[in-house]
């Protein structure tokens, strides 16, 4: 179980995208920011970082080991909790490492323990690096502009070629 426990805010503004696509009208607005919502999360994908800073939760194994968190950057732990109980800080010990990657190691046998932690590259939209926000942008407007073609294609190279300097590749 890792996820985050509500949406965080958009990383490119509907007005932006909007702007993009040269739309001044507003009934477009739910499909722009459903589109929006999707290059998100395929940029989050790609990545393998989340973008916007938010809560996230992970449930862990009992076994004494080191535990990667699976969202990065990791900016803060919370905590563990185990049956939404909070655990005294001397039952696990927490770490980040330079590339941001969250580690966490149980010190006690613990029933269902649940990380709690804050991840991602920036706290809105504005800390987000710009070539990620410019290949959202760009998603936005191929998602807008193919939604209903058969021949849509794949997304544009353009897209991925701003992202790729951001992914982070793991050997597990």
């Amino acid at each position: 179980m890792t996820g985050e426990t509500a949406p965080g805010p958009m990383a490119v503004s509907l007005a932006e995208c909007k702007a993009q696509l040269r739309l001044e009208r507003d009934d477009e607005d739910g499909t722009i920011a459903g589109f929006i919502r999707t290059a998100m999360a395929l940029c989050e994908a790609f990545t393998g970082q989340w973008l916007i800073t938010r809560d996230g939760r992970q449930r862990l194994v009992c076994n004494g080991g080191w535990q990667r968190i699976t969202a990065c950057p990791v900016v803060a732990f919370d905590g563990v909790e185990s049956a939404g109980v909070a655990l005294a800080s001397d039952t696990y010990e927490p770490d980040v490492d330079a590339a941001g990657n969250g580690w966490i190691r149980l010190l006690a046998d613990v029933e269902a323990p649940v990380a709690l932690f804050r991840a991602g590259l920036g706290d809105d939209w504005n800390a987000v690096p710009e070539p990620l926000r410019q290949g959202l942008v760009r998603l936005v407007v191929h998602l807008f502009t193919h939604r209903d073609a058969a021949d849509a294609g794949p997304p544009p190279a353009a897209v991925t070629a701003m992202w790729r300097p951001w992914r982070r590749m793991r050997l597990n």
